[in-house]
């Protein structure tokens, strides 16, 4: 089941007190219960002469016992799950309405535009941007000259743009007669937040959703 937040959604309402640890408590009383009306059941029912050994009856006692806090332990972490997936719905609320950066070369288009960032390992002599269309064809050049090493943005007009997906944009870098390996950032929008019990996902303007983890900047 997936919970979404967008800006109108009530965040305070999230927060809900669940009793997962007292359902725990209570399925392993209930085991002891049992345990213990099968052991008095044997313990009238054994041969007086041969009687239930202290060390086996000890033993039967502490595999119950380990038995029961395994449950325990396991229904705690089930709780803390779910608490740790409420706080990251919170925290992620504060994100709609923030760009974020993501590792991808395709292009989000909003209101006539696309933004990228071009992040380089060293100093450029030159750096171009090709803006392509989803069958691989070059539909504009972006010559952004030279360039420190770090992140730089840069944006493209695509209002003229016809394609019925989403463009992507390759980015090549020299110094001197040597091509850099560039890392090609997309930029766009946070417009609401969602999960699935365990996961924070983040669904974007101009495209689908993705995951916290892919996020590299908040803007």
């Amino acid at each position: 089941m997936t919970t979404a937040i967008n800006s109108s959604t009530d965040v305070s309402s999230l927060v809900t007190s669940n009793s997962p640890k007292s359902t725990a408590l209570s399925d392993a009383n209930a085991s002891q219960d049992r345990f213990l009306k099968l052991l008095v059941a044997q313990l009238s029912n054994q041969d007086p002469m041969n009687p239930m050994d202290n060390a086996q009856m000890t033993s039967q006692m502490a595999q119950i016992n380990t038995v029961s806090g395994i449950q325990q332990v396991n229904e705690s972490i089930k709780s803390l799950t779910t608490q740790f997936a409420s706080m990251q719905m919170l925290q992620g609320a504060n994100m709609i309405g923030h760009d974020v950066l993501m590792q991808s070369n395709t292009l989000s288009i909003n209101a006539g535009k696309a933004a990228g960032v071009v992040d380089l390992p060293g100093y450029a002599d030159k750096v171009s941007v090709q803006i392509l269309s989803p069958a691989g064809k070059v539909v504009d050049t972006l010559n952004l000259g030279a360039m420190t090493a770090g992140r730089h943005d840069f944006t493209w007009d695509a209002s003229h743009y016809t394609g019925g997906a989403n463009p992507t944009f390759k980015v090549t870098a020299t110094q001197g007669n040597k091509s850099m390996e560039v890392t090609s950032l997309a930029r766009d929008t946070v417009e609401s937040i969602g999960t699935d019990g365990t996961n924070l996902t983040l669904q974007l303007k101009g495209r689908a959703a993705v995951t916290y983890g892919d996020i590299q900047a908040i803007l």
